[in-house]
């Protein structure tokens, strides 16, 4: 059967090869939305404000299954580029199992020392009970989260974008019904919300362990042989996506607290609905990005370098084109976003348009830091690409939010991400510049 990442991509092909991995992050960030919307309306904004406490824990989680996912896929991608395709099987069935334990072994820890761990990552007495009941809820699913992410990315590796697509949709769909009658007709508040969640992550874990059971295209399940090295070799490569996503857990920690120091549960509720317009405009970028680097990855292994030269300025110049335009949408239209969390008159309403129009700033040059590091994993050097996610999610990140924030209070804080992303984008350009040679990405 040929492989579907061997062959031309144009722009518009290479866009709508990219697509339904773009739509999956977007539903996948749908699950968390519709959860706050409801929340917000149905409950209060302090339920709202008890869930963001518990995101960094989220954030962990989806470290860990990205590393395995991503830094996986590219080692996989890059030997079906080879044709060493039974070693590509092996290997495979070998990250799923080693992914569905992994996600067991977190969840046990966590639910064991969630009281300290809460209260450590900013809860009141007034938010604890409600954090904990979002958490424990979520934490029994954790495996789902895992798989969920696992194959979310391996669907593209197979060739077979749609098929998560598909699943992603269902999983959405599944969701904001259960929100609807959970949240909004029984009352269920922050319970009903992380049932829902959770029952929206089970559908792709599910499908996915049968789809590839009874799959025999280019990706399916064989039997898994022990793998100390691919498993080394996975989380190197994946480092970057790690690092990237357990800065952000460090990371909303430090936001919640400072927002909580100095404006109280209103200032971390307004954080929330910051990081939910994340959920929704990071999915272009997280989402391109994830989709074309199994095509990187498999025309590196082939030693294609002409490909590798077109599929990068495609890229480049769809990345650009999509941080312009995201900038200028959280711009205009913040106060809508807003609105559909918190309406005014509200002070959560007041911190949360002001912030997000400053934050929006990132969103200029953080399209090409996501990239450049997913490149980099993609061509299997995990290393370069975790030192660009380490600097944009955490270096510059917190530098910035401690000093301006010392500095400009509330406002210094909103200008952390901005200061971060900007920083980071000069390394950006210089780490892609100076190794496009040797990769052939710059010159075939």
């Amino acid at each position: 059967m040929e492989n579907a990442l061997n062959r031309e991509f144009h722009t518009a092909a290479l866009l709508r090869f990219a697509l339904p991995t773009v739509l999956m992050n977007l539903f996948v960030g749908l699950y968390y939305i519709v959860d706050g919307v409801c929340v917000a309306r149905f409950a209060s904004t302090d339920a709202l404000s008890a869930m963001n406490i518990t995101y960094p824990t989220f954030f962990a989680a989806l470290a860990i299954s990205i590393m395995l996912a991503t830094g996986g896929s590219a080692v996989v991608a890059k030997k079906m580029g080879e044709g060493r395709e039974e070693e590509a099987r092996a290997d495979f069935s070998f990250l799923a199992l080693t992914t569905c334990l992994v996600g067991v072994a977190f969840s046990v820890a966590c639910l064991v020392w969630i009281r300290p761990l809460l209260y450590f990552l900013g809860a009141s007495d007034l938010l604890y009970p409600m954090s904990r009941t979002y958490l424990s809820i979520q934490l029994c699913f954790t495996p789902a989260i895992f798989l969920q992410m696992f194959f979310q990315t391996f669907f593209v590796t197979a060739g077979k974008p749609k098929i998560g697509l598909l699943l992603s949709l269902c999983a959405g769909c599944t969701n904001i019904v259960l929100d609807l009658l959970l949240v909004g007709w029984f009352r269920l508040g922050v319970a009903g919300a992380s049932l829902a969640t959770c029952a929206g992550y089970s559908i792709p874990a599910v499908a996915g362990v049968l789809y590839f059971f009874r799959s025999r295209g280019t990706l399916f399940f064989v039997r898994p042989k022990c793998a100390p090295g691919l498993l080394r070799r996975s989380c190197s490569n994946g480092a970057s996506e790690m690092v990237a996503n357990l800065s952000t857990s460090i990371t909303t920690a430090v936001f919640n607290l400072l927002m909580m120091r100095m404006v109280g549960e209103d200032g971390v509720a307004a954080i929330t609905l910051l990081v939910y317009t994340q959920y929704l405009f990071q999915a272009f970028f997280t989402g391109f990005s994830i989709g074309v680097a199994p095509v990187f990855s498999y025309n590196y292994g082939s030693g294609n370098r002409q490909r590798l030269a077109r599929l990068f300025g495609i890229s480049i110049r769809s990345v650009l084109a999509g941080s312009a335009g995201v900038f200028l949408i959280m711009e205009l239209f913040a106060p809508w976003m807003v609105t559909a969390f918190a309406p005014p008159p509200s002070p959560v309403y007041d911190i949360a348009v002001g912030g997000i129009r400053i934050y929006s700033v990132a969103y200029l040059f953080y399209g090409t830091n996501v990239f450049t590091s997913a490149l980099f994993t993609a061509l299997s050097n995990g290393r370069l690409s975790a030192v660009v996610s380490l600097l944009r999610t955490l270096v510059f990140l917190l530098l910035g939010v401690c000093a301006l924030s010392a500095l400009l209070g509330v406002v210094g804080i909103w200008m952390a991400g901005p200061f971060a992303e900007a920083a980071t984008v000069v390394w950006s350009v210089l780490f892609l510049k100076r190794r496009g040679p040797e990769y052939g990405y710059l010159h075939p």
